[in-house]
């Protein structure tokens, strides 16, 4: 199996680096936010932060793609960093800290690109999350001070705690009974939105979640995270991985049930 030590150290780097230069626009009165034609904000630290990125990958990995959500796709190769430099945009310009830097490396295998390395590091939160392929997922301050995350062990839909973005998405895509089922078949709900739920089923505090629209920069680092610690991530088709435009992430036990409310 490959060794991800130097690539995940690379990646705390690059979310150091990130978390920097976001922590200090955040909720500045001069914030510079922008429209983009999907008519979701982006700030000048957005772009600043991928920039940033994009930049040390080149010193650091010169030979290695890059995908982010400002920038677009450079290089080729079967080796592909993917950046989101603020997963929560919205609440970034509106103060609210739940927002963080998802870097992921993906690879090329027999099937297809696979995200053997994720960091998501939320520094409004005082929080980081990451896991490499083979060698487990954590949370800390640093790589030398972390512990072990696990998946819960819940294994009823009436005992699970259930995680979302919002209602619109669900509805738009004609899935909204099917998901308010789901959410009245659960012992409770919660909208947290963005990467904030997929870290949390990662940490045994939330069983599922599932969001019915996503971009790979959206998903890539939370579904090597959320397996390593001994989860199933997926696209709503079932298909493992961050690939299918969409996301079911869970302990596991109850991915399939989830699966059969969310498709109906």
């Amino acid at each position: 199996m490959p060794d991800y030590h130097d690539d995940l150290r690379l990646a705390h780097v690059l979310a150091d680096t990130a978390d920097a230069t976001t922590m200090e626009r955040f909720k500045a009165l001069d914030l510079k936010v922008e429209t983009k034609p999907d008519m979701t904000p982006v700030s000048e630290a957005d772009k600043a932060a991928e920039e940033l990125i994009r930049t040390s990958l080149q010193r650091a990995r010169p030979r290695d793609a890059v995908l982010g959500e400002e920038f677009g796709s450079e290089g080729s190769g079967p080796r592909r960093w993917v950046v989101d430099p603020i997963d929560g945009t919205k609440n970034y310009v509106r103060g609210v800290p739940v927002w963080a830097t998802l870097i992921a490396l993906m690879e090329r295998g027999e099937g297809g690109d696979r995200p053997v390395v994720g960091v998501v590091s939320a520094p409004a939160l005082g929080r980081r999350w990451w896991a490499a392929e083979g060698l487990g997922a954590y949370t800390g301050r640093s790589l030398s001070s972390a512990s072990r995350l696990a998946v819960s062990k819940v294994s009823n839909l009436s005992d699970a705690s259930f995680a979302y973005s919002s209602l619109s998405g669900w509805e738009e895509r004609g899935k909204l009974d099917g998901f308010l089922d789901l959410t009245r078949a659960c012992w409770r709900t919660r909208g947290y939105g963005d990467f904030w739920p997929y870290m949390m089923v990662a940490e045994g505090s939330v069983d599922l979640c599932a969001e019915p629209e996503l971009s790979l920069w959206d998903m890539a680092a939370n579904a090597v995270i959320v397996q390593e610690a001994g989860g199933r991530f997926t696209g709503l088709d079932g298909v493992p991985g961050p690939n299918s435009g969409d996301a079911a992430a869970s302990n596991g036990l109850l991915h399939g049930v989830m699966l059969d409310y969310l498709r109906s």
